[in-house]
């Protein structure tokens, strides 16, 4: 379906050519990194839906359906936000039943969420298939931190003041500005657009 010219949508079509250019062929996953305040996951929705304009097969996934149980938190101490960054999600999980299967190709399932932090519960696996060539659209906090570097064919990251001590954390150790495919300012929904940083 056409999507109605605005100069967001114009935005997101040129960050999919971009994407698409590079990693057309085959299996690729896209994250969209950055904290809630920044319009994470709307900015993946909006991506996603010019995937779909293109008719180019994509499957929308979030970090927060990997997070660990209030339970498994705890036994990492009692709650802070400390615990939260380095300890709030099942990143063995995310890998174990989303990234790798997707990777494989072919007729391996996968599953896209496996846990509902609002209702600490357990989600019923749904496992789907993809062709051979899809795009994986994935947004969460802390997306590109260590554990998770290797596991995105394009990296995006809506720039944003930390607004927890989470976030804090997460910029001060993994500088995640400096390892990104796009740093994108968002602060005006309608009107994104890209930053650059001096690398020199």
């Amino acid at each position: 379906m056409k999507l109605v010219s605005t100069p967001r949508i114009e935005f997101l079509r040129s960050l999919a050519t971009e994407i698409l250019h590079n990693y057309g062929r085959g299996r690729a996953i896209v994250s969209v990194d950055g904290p809630d305040s920044a319009g994470r996951a709307e900015f993946a929705d909006d991506l996603a839906a010019v995937f779909d304009e293109r008719e180019h097969p994509e499957f929308r996934a979030s970090l927060r359906y990997f997070q660990r149980s209030r339970a498994e938190q705890a036994k990492f101490g009692p709650e802070s936000e400390e615990r939260l960054f380095r300890h709030g999600y099942d990143y063995s999980a995310l890998r174990r039943v989303l990234v790798e299967p997707f990777r494989m190709g072919g007729s391996t399932g996968f599953v896209m969420k496996v846990f509902n932090p609002d209702s600490d519960t357990w989600i019923e696996p749904t496992w789907l298939t993809a062709p051979d060539a899809a795009t994986l659209i994935v947004d969460g906090e802390f997306a590109n931190r260590r554990e998770l570097r290797g596991l995105w064919s394009y990296s995006i990251l809506l720039a944003a003041e930390a607004e927890s001590e989470a976030d804090r954390l997460y910029l001060a150790e993994e500088t995640p500005n400096a390892l990104v495919s796009a740093l994108i300012d968002n602060s005006d929904p309608d009107a994104p657009h890209r930053l650059f940083t001096d690398s020199c």
